[in-house]
């Protein structure tokens, strides 16, 4: 059996980001969205990563070309998230084993997470196995529908839901790790008997389930890590969480920032123990700083660059 790969879809329009740039080539605290699945995906053990392109597929492909180990599939026509797992069918023809199917807008995505669903696939023995989280607030979200003992039978989307359903909180967060071969000989059988008239991805897991195969919803993902990006304020939202969980860990490490509201780090950035960040600066790229420097206020420092230890980049200084 092979190892795992991955499935990126980046295909769709996204109307809501008022945009010329196609969604997943955003950027977020200097990288593009796109970027930190792919990241995620690599350090969870997947060793091939097709992405599906679509709305402005040569500029996607553009934006992804520094990656060597990322391979394309087109999908023409949007017509679902089913339909455009199915154009990766030739890309994957002979793959024996694990894939997962990814968005390319989740940013947050944990390779934690990505790894534990690839555990429970393996130690289940599943053909499918779905990631979920828990929320409240979970309007406009496919909904996960057990059974009384508590196993897997469906995935009901928001508009397709009866009043019971809505009220359920566990939520599909839009990532999956299939039996490969399973996976399109499954979506062989998926229709488009819905409200939207698409080919859906999450009718697969039933058809999965119809057929005798093992299917489980594991809840190994938190709502924050499925935050997707549609529009710019999602965008910001994102943004603020990376660099929210960025200065948490330099704290973590020694770093003093003085007001983290009031500062921008790029979460590339090494810092050296004992290092104080006063506000309004701006570190920006892959900057490598010593300990004990003193940063700022009103410092901007664009990496790639080294700052020794000791250094004092004083107010409205510029490195880089």
């Amino acid at each position: 059996m092979s190892g795992p790969v991955a499935i990126v879809l980046a295909a769709g329009r996204s109307t809501r980001m008022k945009s010329a740039v196609p969604k997943v080539l955003h950027e977020i605290c200097g990288r593009k969205m796109i970027d930190y699945v792919l990241d995620a995906a690599r350090a969870a053990g997947v060793e091939r990563l097709v992405v599906v392109v679509g709305h402005e597929a040569e500029q996607v492909k553009a934006g992804l070309s520094v990656h060597d180990d990322v391979e394309f599939a087109l999908q023409e026509e949007q017509n679902g998230t089913g339909h455009a797992v199915m154009m990766c069918e030739e890309n994957l023809r002979d793959h024996d084993g694990a894939v997962m199917v990814l968005t390319g807008d989740a940013p947050l995505m944990r390779s934690e997470s990505f790894t534990g669903l690839l555990e429970d696939f393996r130690n289940e023995k599943a053909s499918c196995v779905i990631g979920t989280a828990v929320t409240e607030n979970n309007f406009g979200l496919g909904r996960i529908v057990r059974d009384a003992s508590g196993e897997f039978q469906k995935i009901v989307e928001e508009k397709d839901a009866d009043a019971a359903e809505q009220a359920i909180t566990e939520i599909n967060v839009g990532c999956y790790v299939f039996d490969n071969q399973k996976l399109f000989a499954a979506l062989k059988h998926v229709n488009t008997d819905n409200k939207q008239g698409e080919l859906y991805l999450t009718d697969a897991p039933a058809i999965l389930l119809s057929e005798g195969q093992r299917v489980v919803a594991a809840e190994r993902l938190t709502i924050e890590e499925a935050l997707g990006v549609n529009s710019r304020d999602q965008l910001a939202e994102v943004h603020h969480s990376m660099q929210d969980a960025a200065m948490r860990q330099l704290m973590k490490e020694g770093t003093t920032v003085v007001d983290p509201a009031q500062t921008y780090i790029d979460p590339r950035t090494e810092i050296g123990q004992d290092t104080i960040i006063y506000p309004f600066t701006s570190i920006s790229g892959a900057a490598k700083i010593g300990a004990n420097c003193r940063i700022g206020p009103h410092a901007v420092i664009s990496g790639p660059v080294e700052v020794p230890d000791g250094t004092v980049v004083g107010p409205f200084s510029q490195l880089g």
